[in-house]
């Protein structure tokens, strides 16, 4: 197995409930595609397979996340209430069955095998990306930022996690969170300069 460091660190400095549920998901990856490839994305772990994106996982404050890549893979029970399709995973108990998770895994593997690759385009829909715990925090901790945040579009919500999310530095995450309540608190967009020229 292809273990990386950079995600043995990311799941030691998740909180008490969500390590076990990180650990496992990531054996049964590892267990179903014994040559899968880890790396770190968008600030969370990725598993890939002959250089596509498998799935991934992320840990936040209170859920951890669980989804595939491809959009050919789903649940019958997906829920879209967390990012991906497993819902917020509070514990090793809400995970379905080892044998789903891992059919699903096979899945993917085999999509990516056979060269089908996820839709791309305007009709493909992005997956929600993670908001960073220090943003969330900060965003709680701002009532007019969570107010408009609340209320902003996908397409919004994206711009800033991804902004967020990119920052190589913790200085530079930090500078970029206090940028983006301040913004989202006067109710812009994260692209709002590029915005008002277009008009």
């Amino acid at each position: 197995m292809a273990r990386n460091e950079q995600v043995d660190a990311y799941i030691a400095k998740q909180a008490d409930f969500a390590r076990p549920v990180l650990s496992h998901l990531r054996d049964l990856v590892h267990g179903t595609v014994p040559d899968a490839q880890e790396a770190i994305k968008w600030g969370m772990p990725f598993f890939t397979f002959r250089g596509q994106n498998l799935c991934n996982m992320a840990g936040f404050k209170a859920h951890v996340a669980f989804g595939f890549w491809h959009d050919k893979v789903a649940r019958e029970e997906a829920s879209d209430a967390a990012m991906g399709q497993f819902g917020r995973i509070a514990g090793l108990d809400d995970l379905p069955p080892d044998g789903e998770i891992a059919a699903l895994i096979a899945q993917a593997r085999a999509l990516i095998a056979a060269g089908d690759r996820p839709r791309t385009g305007p009709k493909a829909v992005k997956a929600p990306l993670p908001v960073h715990p220090d943003f969330a925090a900060a965003l709680s901790a701002h009532a007019a930022a969570a107010t408009v945040w609340a209320a902003f579009p996908p397409g919004k919500v994206r711009d800033y996690c991804e902004w967020i999310n990119e920052a190589r530095t913790e200085a530079t995450r930090n500078r970029r969170i206090a940028q983006a309540v301040e913004w989202i608190g006067d109710g812009k967009g994260r692209n709002w300069k590029y915005e008002q020229k277009a008009r």
